[in-house]
């Protein structure tokens, strides 16, 4: 299966969402994903399937499939809401041309009702100065409601479009009859179209604030870099180049002040690199020989040769980016609910319009006009949107906050179960601790120190492990062992075989607890089955990990320490942290096993870091990686802390909390806007003035959440 991307514009709310999903579906397409919010469309598919026959297929449904060259880097659509723009009126490219053309026509028909001017009275002035409109409004509402209801899938359109062709329909069958004083409409035909735009408008508007801190994040930057080339002679001559045509390999000379235009890897110099576009950190980091930089971060101070490690779509930068649009695209549980009332919403809502005119007319005897404008005020006045919008906003403006502090939820489940954790379960080294070591100390028994350390660094260099990794730095040697075979054992160390046949290893205790009753040290290294040597690495306890648990504790979290490492070593740090329980000497299997069962227990976090952390973070109900550990790790996890380790977990929590809070705050407002507001319209509660208010309100019902949920990018969340 292949999986596609598309950026759609034109969706004005969960059932747009829907229909399209419906469509893909019905095309043979799996794990569709569809998001009214950002626009982003996601699908697998086979080969034989067409992806431009599925593009046609979109823009018959009414939207538009936005090309290449609307994109920036976030995939934001640049092309003004260009699938709204009309093939008949080209001139009105948005909601807000479209609102300021009705309004023209609009407002001489809203005076003349509030001061009575005679003139404009006249059904042939008012006729006249709602055709403009109601064109513009048909163009628009007419071809949209039309086309959703020929696929099956009435959208909110539907109901905007028989509230406006109502009032025009019943007003025209006035003047036909002479009596056009006693069915004049025509003003309220006019006001639902200039509102509803203005609603339409409105909307967006406050839509696109809620996708600003992922746009903050990839803001779209023509970056010239100084690429290095050598001539014949081996010249070096350096010319500009635009960072979206570099390639792997390239050589780049960096400045101090510019941008670091793709990933590279130091070749030489020094640079303080702020990379704030992705930790939230603004305080300068040291990059020297060898150390990476992230395209998109400044060059603070220094200069450096560097060379392309990843390019476009490859790119830190690039994939965070799209992890974060993915997990836009994720429906969490609290959405379903939501989803299928948005599916029956616009039958039913044409259902209690009929009843409406039908109950005031035959049973309320109500004038037959009266019971009408009703029963149109009940059509405009309901929005299914809110119910549809009520999740995706809150859940845009907490992944954008948290990416923006370099958080990264990997779907927005995780944002919601945030709320019932009630327990932690850290990993040692490489999570409570800095996992950056130092040999402390060694033994060995045969042969000479230099033989020794070439034979552990020979080993040590093949693992991920934090200390195996620290062991062959500080004892990185050029003429190194050529082994026959070697292996990373989990939960045990490295075993290897040379040329010759012997077998060495580089193990924990529990490699060695038949060879020696030692068990405090690091790492024992044997040959042919006999102990021949140790090494003791130190490490430090993570600075920032003391506040964190007690943090934790001020919450009522229960804080777990579940490590692989000696029981002596655990407990000191237990102590010194406060860490409620401890699970040492663990292996892989028993890990999986202890989180299982925590899980069981209660909703359970667990932070970890290492190559044999994988499998107890995808138990766990969220599991969380530091951006720095094993690649493996960080697949596993939900959730991913960039740079700099424990710090960013009490945002994450609170985050995920109140993301929670404010999508239970929308959906409420939505559920009882429309509880409310449907009955106030066909009671008649609005007054003759209903079918204006009913359109106003319901623009407004959406911005309300909107603004909610924007509020969630300043809201106190620790």
């Amino acid at each position: 299966m292949e999986k596609v991307n598309i950026k759609v514009s034109g969706m004005d709310c969960a059932t747009c969402a829907l229909s399209i999903t419906k469509y893909l579906q019905k095309e043979g397409l799996q794990n569709v994903k569809v998001n009214f919010v950002s626009g982003d469309v996601s699908y697998e598919k086979t080969g034989e399937i067409n992806v431009e026959k599925i593009e046609k297929g979109i823009e018959s449904l009414g939207y538009h499939v936005a090309g290449e060259d609307h994109h920036d880097h976030a995939g934001h659509n640049h092309a003004d809401h260009a699938s709204n723009a009309s093939p008949i009126l080209p001139f009105l490219k948005n909601h807000w041309h479209r609102f300021i053309f009705c309004m023209v026509f609009t407002l001489p028909l809203f005076v003349a009702h509030i001061i009575h001017i005679h003139a404009l009275m006249n059904e042939y002035v008012q006729l006249a100065l709602t055709i403009p409109v109601f064109i513009v409004g048909m163009d628009f509402f007419g071809r949209s409601a039309l086309r959703s209801t020929l696929k099956g899938i009435p959208n909110m359109n539907v109901l905007v479009t028989l509230g406006a062709v109502s009032a025009f329909g019943y007003s025209i069958y006035g003047m036909a009859i002479g009596k056009a004083h006693e069915f004049m409409f025509f003003e309220s035909t006019a006001t639902i179209i200039t509102l509803v735009f203005l609603g339409n408008f409105l909307e967006e508007r406050t839509i696109e604030k809620t996708q600003e801190s992922l746009k903050q994040l990839a803001v779209s930057k023509k970056i010239m870099a100084n690429m290095i080339a050598y001539d014949a002679e081996h010249n070096e001559h350096i010319f500009p180049i635009e960072s979206k045509d570099l390639k792997v390999g390239d050589l780049l000379l960096i400045k101090s002040g510019e941008y670091v235009p793709m990933d590279c890897k130091i070749l030489s110099g020094e640079v303080d690199v702020n990379e704030a576009i992705i930790t939230g950190e603004s305080v300068p980091i040291h990059k020297v020989m060898k150390d990476g930089l992230i395209g998109g971060s400044i060059v603070e101070s220094g200069n450096v040769k560097a060379m392309v490690t990843a390019a476009g779509e490859d790119t830190v930068l690039a994939n965070i980016i799209k992890m974060v649009q993915d997990a836009q695209t994720e429906k969490p549980p609290m959405q379903q609910l939501a989803d299928k009332i948005s599916g029956i919403f616009v039958p039913t809502i044409l259902g209690i319009a009929i009843l409406t005119v039908l109950g005031n007319y035959f049973v309320a005897h109500v004038t037959f006009a009266e019971s009408l404008l009703r029963a149109i005020a009940v059509l405009v006045i309901a929005c299914p949107c809110a119910m549809g919008l009520a999740t995706p906003a809150a859940i845009a403006v907490g992944l954008g906050r948290a990416a923006k502090h370099g958080i990264l939820f990997k779907n927005a489940k995780s944002l919601e179960v945030f709320k019932d954790i009630k327990q932690v379960v850290f990993d040692k080294t490489g999570t409570l601790t800095t996992g950056k070591f130092q040999v402390a100390g060694f033994k060995f028994e045969v042969g000479s120190e230099e033989e020794f350390k070439r034979m552990v660094y020979s080993m040590e260099k093949y693992s991920n492990h934090p200390i195996a990794k620290a062991i062959a730095s500080e004892w990185k040697i050029k003429d190194d062992i050529r082994w026959a075979k070697i292996e990373e054992v989990k939960g045990f160390g490295m075993k290897a075989i040379d040329k010759e046949g012997n077998g060495y290893a580089a193990s924990s205790y529990k490699g060695v607890e038949q060879l020696t009753k030692e068990d405090q040290h690091n790492i024992y290294i044997t040959k042919n089955g006999a102990l021949i040597g140790w090494v003791d690495v130190a490490d430090e306890i993570r600075e920032e990990a003391k506040q964190i648990i007690t943090m934790l504790h001020t919450k009522n979290i229960k804080t777990v320490l579940l490590s692989g490492d000696k029981k002596e070593k655990c407990d000191a740090v237990a102590k010194q942290l406060n860490i409620d329980e401890v699970y040492a000497e663990q292996t892989p299997e028993q890990k999986i096993e202890q989180v299982g069962a925590f899980t069981a227990q209660m909703p359970t976090a667990m932070v970890g870091d290492g190559i044999n952390d994988a499998p107890a973070l995808a138990k766990a109900t969220v599991g969380i990686s530091l951006s720095d550990a094993s690649q493996i790790a960080v697949q596993s996890a939900q959730v991913i802390l960039m740079h700099h380790g424990l710090k960013n977990l009490p945002m994450a929590l609170g985050l995920g909390k109140h993301t929670y809070i404010t999508i239970k705050e929308n959906l409420f407002w939505a559920f009882a806007y429309n509880i409310v507001a449907v009955p106030v319209a066909a009671f008649g509660l609005l007054g003759t003035y209903g079918p204006t208010y009913g359109a106003l309100i319901m623009g407004l019902s959406d911005v309300v959440l909107a603004v909610n949920s924007i509020k969630l990018k300043w809201k106190k969340v620790l």
